[in-house]
């Protein structure tokens, strides 16, 4: 019924201020989601964005209050939280030396494999996949050469693992903090509801990679210690750990996730657990602040004023309410996975969660993070991976990530729609 109204009910003309809201809009959503602009130009998305919300408080699409109440303020809390749990775990050593431990413990090309993707996948159902995958990169990477192995099908898992791992909990994702916050969903009954969809997409990703590179994963090899600087290495050959930093860390995080369990609000106990470990830090805490990627924050601020914008013209409301139909897991499945390979997942979700139905919170966080393993540009995490990657010599290519990302998202898409299908209620 609504959405035949929707159809046949006279739609309200647009102003030349909402053009301009819309035309700006979308053009800042694409240039984010592709980290460039039309003329070849590229350019931090968190810049992007920040100068297409600048454009349009400029321009009048928004003014300068409404900007500023658009801004959820308790999710960038939360992100502002978890990045510095993220930073004083990583300046501990924490995240590059589970992973080379890791590898030193597998001679087959198959288990390395596995290794890589389960730590990046529990890691990033832990902590956010962005940081994850910026520590684990250079890591994994070396550890794939100094081994003889082709480092490109560890460094597709790693991403692949990353974002389908993230899928598991509220803190695994920019996009499932939002979510949760918007409808909220606790922590535990987040888990509950999409932890089972990650693990089986990790196993979808171990199976598309072990069939797509079967002849390059054939040799077994004998262990070497990864590469590394005489300075950055412990006796035992593994990076160093800070081990009294990684301590205190370790027992903050434990109570941070304690406290999600038994219900305290996501933001204020990810808050608390940031302020803990940088006053924790002394006179070093300027250091660890310095090591916070202030830019996510700009990023998610200045999608929020974007999308504000565009929402205050009602167009993309009565897009989505018809694409929507019914509202049906199919239905939000299908046009958050759209919305997200075009736009990328972040801002696909900021314009869904306005129009989207009170109980479809799940469904657009399963679908978004899934369709951010579609391309290479389809979400941030692939596209640190390729970034860092190049760093140290190694190219992961558009062609070779679509070569697994496509069979993945397909078939972990489906899971994780029938997952739904069957547990809804």
């Amino acid at each position: 019924m609504c959405a035949t109204s929707a159809h046949t009910m006279p739609q309200p003309s647009l102003s030349p201020t909402d053009i301009f809201a819309l035309v700006v809009g979308a053009s800042t959503l694409v240039a984010v989601a592709f980290g460039r602009l039309p003329a070849g130009l590229t350019m931090s998305r968190a810049v992007l964005a920040l100068a297409g919300a600048c454009v349009l408080i400029a321009g009048g699409a928004i003014d300068l209050g409404d900007a500023i109440a658009s801004i959820d303020g308790e999710v960038l809390v939360l992100l502002f939280g978890l990045l510095a749990v993220n930073a004083a775990l990583a300046s501990a050593g924490a995240f590059r030396y589970l992973a080379a431990w890791a590898g030193r413990r597998n001679t087959s090309p198959h288990a390395l494999l596995v290794v890589v993707v389960a730590v990046s996948g529990l890691l990033s159902a832990l902590f956010l996949n962005d940081t994850v995958v910026l520590m684990l990169t250079p890591v994994v990477a070396r550890l794939a050469l100094n081994l003889g192995l082709p480092p490109v099908p560890y460094l597709l898992a790693l991403a692949l693992a990353a974002n389908a791992g993230s899928v598991a909990t509220i803190t695994g994702n920019p996009q499932n903090v939002a979510v949760a916050i918007a409808h909220d969903i606790g922590y535990g009954r987040f888990l509950v509801a999409l932890g089972p969809v990650a693990v089986m997409a990790l196993f979808v990703i171990v199976l598309v990679v072990s069939v797509a590179y079967r002849r390059e994963l054939r040799t077994v090899v004998p262990v070497t210690p990864a590469a590394a600087s005489p300075q950055s290495l412990a006796p035992s050959g593994l990076p160093r750990l800070e081990r009294g930093q990684l301590l205190v860390a370790l027992v903050v995080v434990s109570g941070m996730l304690v406290a999600f369990a038994v219900g305290v609000p996501v933001a204020k106990a990810a808050l608390l657990a940031g302020c803990i470990l940088l006053v924790s830090r002394g006179p070093a805490s300027r250091g660890l602040l310095r090591q916070l990627d202030f830019s996510l924050l700009v990023l998610f601020a200045s999608l929020f004023v974007v999308v504000g914008a565009m929402a205050a013209t009602g167009a993309p409301q009565r897009w989505l309410l018809g694409a929507l139909g019914g509202g049906g897991v199919l239905d939000v499945v299908w046009v958050t996975a759209l919305l997200s390979t075009i736009i990328s997942n972040v801002p696909a979700v900021l314009i869904l969660l306005p129009v989207a139905p009170a109980d479809a919170g799940l469904a657009i966080a399963m679908a978004a993070t899934l369709a951010g393993n579609l391309t290479l540009v389809a979400s941030v995490a692939n596209l640190i991976v390729a970034e860092s990657a190049r760093r140290v010599g190694v190219e992961v290519g558009f062609w070779a990530y679509a070569r697994v990302g496509i069979p993945v998202t397909v078939a972990s898409l489906a899971i994780g729609t029938v997952w739904l299908l069957l547990t809804a209620g």
